[in-house]
């Protein structure tokens, strides 16, 4: 497959993929705690793959594409109190966003999809694409990749309908794409009550809290029942789901 990755590619390959009109998919996340099992990573791991696989499907319908290096710093002061956690102000996060678009379309590209996979940047990210958008004078899109395929995630999943956190499904995909960084004798403990997304709460009022109020284990959901061909079903699931888009 020819190389996707802009931190792969010189910048005359880069023109030339701008100059043949491309999109650019831009993964964001997180890097926080994951509860006792999973790397800090997850949200930033899973967000560049679901961007890999969708520009995948479309270079093999002959059409070009850019995934750019992904932002691994989001929204994630409600983790903090477990430690290993790294968390942006939401004015820093802004800015952030506005300057990597913004070299996004200095470089000569036009389309840009942000690919989110973390719960807590979901509100903020559509707002700040909408301002970005009227700063840059382009059109900046935001799609979180559980949300592009979640009415596929809800038949693949045993135990839920959607994604929690730490939960069967983020540790399916985990276990698909890093085995090695699941640790298999936590996963007993790898399980905490179940939530809506930060996108959609199930209260009227919204009063901010610690996720260690939540749950003591870190986790939301239920790991146990995970496994890497529920992984890779999700995976796929939402890839397509993002590359339908982009190829309309």
């Amino acid at each position: 497959m020819p190389e996707v990755f802009w931190n792969r590619m010189t910048a005359p390959a880069l023109r030339e993929l701008a100059a043949q009109g491309a999109p650019v998919l831009l993964p964001v996340g997180s890097t926080e705690q994951h509860g006792p099992h999973l790397p800090t990573g997850v949200d930033d791991f899973l967000s560049t793959e679901a961007c890999r696989r969708a520009a995948a499907i479309m270079v093999a319908q002959g059409r070009p594409v850019v995934v750019a290096p992904s932002l691994w710093c989001g929204l994630a002061d409600h983790h903090v109190e477990f430690g290993g956690t790294f968390t942006l102000t939401l004015a820093t996060y802004h800015a952030l966003l506005r300057d990597v678009c913004r070299s996004v379309l200095t470089a000569g590209f036009r389309k840009i999809l942000i690919v989110n996979g973390h719960g807590g940047n979901v509100t903020a990210l559509h707002a700040i694409s909408s301002e970005i958008s009227r700063e840059l004078s382009a059109p900046i899109a935001v799609t979180s990749y559980f949300v592009a395929g979640q009415a596929r995630i809800a038949e693949i999943l045993e135990d839920q309908d959607t994604l929690m956190h730490a939960c069967e499904g983020e540790t399916s995909m985990t276990m698909a794409i890093a085995p090695d960084l699941v640790d298999g004798v936590r996963l007993a403990e790898a399980v905490g009550p179940e939530i809506a997304l930060q996108s959609a709460p199930s209260e009227a009022i919204h009063v901010p809290r610690s996720f260690h109020e939540v749950t003591s284990s870190g986790v939301a959901g239920d790991a146990r029942s995970a496994t890497a061909e529920k992984g890779e079903a999700i995976l796929d699931a939402c890839a397509e789901a993002i590359a339908e888009w982009l190829m309309k």
